[in-house]
C-alpha cells in the first residue's frame, strides 16, 4: 500500500489486545462474583440495591442481586447470564453458579501468567467438569425422595433467605404440599402453582389456597362477600349503554324527550341486568367494564361480579373452574358456566382479594405470601418460588444430594484424584478446577464466622473419612457433619447446572483476547 496505513475501525472505536483483554475481563468477571459471594449460606448477609428513582430492593438472592445492578461490562454480564441461566433452569444455586464462575476465572488468571494457554486452560475445564458430573452422580442419595426429604429441600433452600425457625418449617410444609397438589403421571406441573402476596400479617400466615386467588374487589359494594356452590360465568362484553360506531348528535327539544331518553337507556341496562341474572348465574367475571347501574341492580339480586380482569386471570379462572369465555351477552347460558365450591372477598388494609377455592376443574394451587412490610413480602416470595422450582425438580427426578459443601468437597476430591491421569499442562487446568470449587465450602465457613483454612482442612479430612462431610451451620450451632443428617440436602440438578453454567461462562471469558468496543 506504498507505506500508507490501512484503517479498518471508525477513529471512535476502542480496542484492547492480548493480557490487557484478558486481565480486563477476567476482573470484571471476578467483580460480580464478589459481588454476591457474602450472600451465600445460612449465615449470608443481605444487600440494598436502590435505584436511580429511590427503588430500593433489600435481597440476598443471587439472581435478583445481579440483575438489579447496573452493569455494562461486557464480560461481566456474561456471569449475570450464568445467575440468570441457572434461575430459569433450576430455580435456585444462582449465587453457587456465580461464585464458581468467578473463581474460574482468578484461576484462569494465575495459569495464563504460568504461560499456560487458553486453549489448554479450556480442554482442562471441560474435562474436570465432565468429572464433576460424575461425583454429582456418585453422591446422589439412595434414599427414596419422599415428603420428609422434599421439606428438607425446601428449608435449606430457604435458609438464610428471611426465613429461620418455626417459620421455616411451615414455609417448607406449605411448598412440599403445594408440589404434592400438582403433581400427577407426567410429573410436577409447577405452572400451576402460583404465588399471590399480601402485606400484612406475619409471615407465618402464609397459607395454600386450594384454587387460585385474584387481586380484585367487587363492582358493587352491596354484593355479597361470599357465594358457596357457585356457578361460574365469564364474558367478554361491556355491561353498559350500547354505543354506535359513528360520531351522532341528537337534538332534544323537550323535557318529555329527556325522560323518553333516559328511560329508554334505563330499560336497556335493566335488560341488561336481567339477561344475567337469568341465566342462573351466581358469580360474573367480565374483562370488559360493568356499568354503576347495571352493578346496583346484579348486587340487588344477590350476584357477585367483578369487571375489567386481565386475560390471564381469565384463563386462570377457567382453568380452575373450568367455565367457557363469553364473548355476545345472547350465549351466556349456563351451559357455558363452571363451578366452584366456595368464592370470598378477603380485605386487607386497603387492598382486596377474591379466592376461588375447589373449582369444579380445580389443577391449580396458590401460596398467599403474607409478610408485616412490603421488602419482607418480596424477599419471602423469592425464598418460596425458589424453593418451589428445587422441589418440584427434586420430586421430577428423584436425585438429592447432600448440601453444606459437601458435595463440593466431593467434587474437587474426585477430581484431584483423576488429575493424575491427565497428560501435560492440562493437568494444571484440571487441579485448578477443583481449587475453584473449593471457594463454595470456604465461602460458607467465611460467612459463617469460622476460619475458611481450617475448615476446610477438617472438611477434606472427614470426607476422605465418611465420604461426606458438610459445615453445619444452624444459628449458634457449628460442626463438620453429614449434610443429610441435619437435613441440609440440595437437587442434584441444582449442582449440575451450576457446574455447566459456570464453565460455559468461563470458558468463553478465557478465551477473549481481544476487545473491540465501538461508539
Amino acid at each position: 500500500m506504498g507505506g500508507q496505513p490501512l484503517f479498518i475501525l471508525s477513529e471512535d472505536s476502542e480496542r484492547t489486545s492480548g493480557k490487557d483483554a484478558q486481565q480486563s475481563n477476567i476482573t470484571a468477571g471476578k467483580a460480580i462474583s464478589e459481588a454476591v459471594r457474602t450472600t451465600l449460606g445460612p449465615r449470608g448477609m443481605d444487600k440494598m440495591l436502590v435505584s436511580d428513582s429511590g427503588d430500593v430492593v433489600i435481597t440476598n438472592d443471587g439472581a435478583t442481586i445481579l440483575n438489579e445492578m447496573d452493569i455494562e461490562h461486557p464480560a461481566a454480564e456474561m456471569i449475570v447470564d450464568v445467575a440468570q441461566t441457572q434461575e430459569d433452569e433450576i430455580g435456585d444455586g444462582t449465587t453457587t453458579a456465580a461464585i464458581i464462575a468467578g473463581q474460574l476465572l482468578a484461576q484462569a488468571e494465575s495459569l495464563f501468567e504460568d504461560d499456560v494457554h487458553a486453549t489448554t486452560v479450556v480442554e482442562g475445564y471441560h474435562e474436570a467438569a465432565a468429572l464433576a458430573h460424575e461425583a454429582i452422580d456418585e453422591m446422589t442419595l439412595d434414599d427414596e425422595v419422599d415428603e420428609g426429604l422434599l421439606r428438607s429441600v425446601a428449608e435449606s433452600s430457604m435458609t438464610g433467605k428471611g426465613t429461620g425457625g418455626v417459620t421455616a418449617d411451615s414455609l417448607a410444609e406449605t411448598v412440599v404440599e403445594a408440589v404434592s397438589q400438582v403433581s400427577g403421571e407426567e410429573g410436577v406441573e409447577r405452572d400451576n402453582i402460583t404465588l399471590q402476596t399480601q402485606v400484612g400479617g406475619s409471615s407465618g400466615e402464609t397459607e395454600l389456597i386450594q384454587g387460585i386467588a385474584l387481586d380484585e374487589e367487587p363492582v358493587h359494594d352491596g354484593m355479597p362477600d361470599a357465594v358457596e356452590d357457585a356457578d361460574i360465568g365469564l364474558l367478554d362484553v361491556e355491561l353498559g349503554v350500547k354505543t354506535g360506531d359513528v360520531d351522532a348528535e341528537y337534538s332534544i327539544d323537550s323535557i318529555d324527550q329527556l325522560n323518553a331518553a333516559m328511560d329508554a337507556e334505563e330499560s336497556e341496562l335493566k335488560e341488561t341486568a336481567e339477561a344475567i341474572v337469568d341465566s342462573g348465574v351466581d358469580v360474573l367475571f367480565n374483562s370488559e367494564d360493568i356499568d354503576d347501574r347495571v352493578a346496583s341492580m346484579l348486587a340487588n339480586e344477590g350476584v357477585l361480579a367483578f369487571d375489567s380482569l386481565s386475560s390471564s386471570d381469565i384463563r386462570g379462572i377457567a382453568s380452575a373452574t373450568g367455565a367457557r369465555r363469553v364473548g355476545a351477552l345472547e350465549d351466556f347460558e349456563s351451559e357455558e358456566f363452571g363451578h366452584a365450591e366456595s368464592i370470598r372477598t378477603e380485605h386487607f388494609a386497603e387492598d382486596s382479594l377474591v379466592f376461588i377455592e375447589g373449582g369444579a376443574a380445580a389443577e391449580s394451587v396458590t401460596v398467599l405470601v403474607r409478610g408485616g412490610t412490603e421488602h419482607v413480602v418480596n424477599e419471602l416470595e423469592r425464598a418460596i418460588r425458589d424453593a418451589l422450582d428445587v422441589v418440584s425438580s427434586a420430586a421430577d427426578t428423584g436425585n438429592v444430594v447432600p448440601g453444606a459443601g459437601a458435595t463440593e468437597i466431593a467434587m474437587a476430591a474426585h477430581i484431584r484424584a483423576e488429575a493424575a491421569g491427565v497428560s501435560g499442562r492440562k493437568q494444571l487446568a484440571v487441579e485448578a478446577f477443583a481449587d475453584a470449587l473449593d471457594t463454595v465450602p470456604r465461602t460458607l465457613a467465611e460467612n459463617g464466622g469460622l476460619d475458611a483454612i481450617d475448615s476446610l482442612v477438617e472438611l477434606r479430612g472427614e470426607h476422605d473419612d465418611s465420604g461426606r462431610a458438610g459445615l453445619i451451620i444452624d444459628g449458634q450451632f457449628r460442626e463438620i457433619g453429614d449434610p443429610v443428617e441435619h437435613g441440609v440436602v440440595d437437587p442434584a440438578a441444582v449442582k449440575h447446572e451450576a457446574i455447566e453454567s459456570a464453565t460455559e461462562a468461563a470458558t468463553m471469558i478465557a478465551r477473549i483476547d481481544d476487545v473491540i468496543a465501538a461508539e
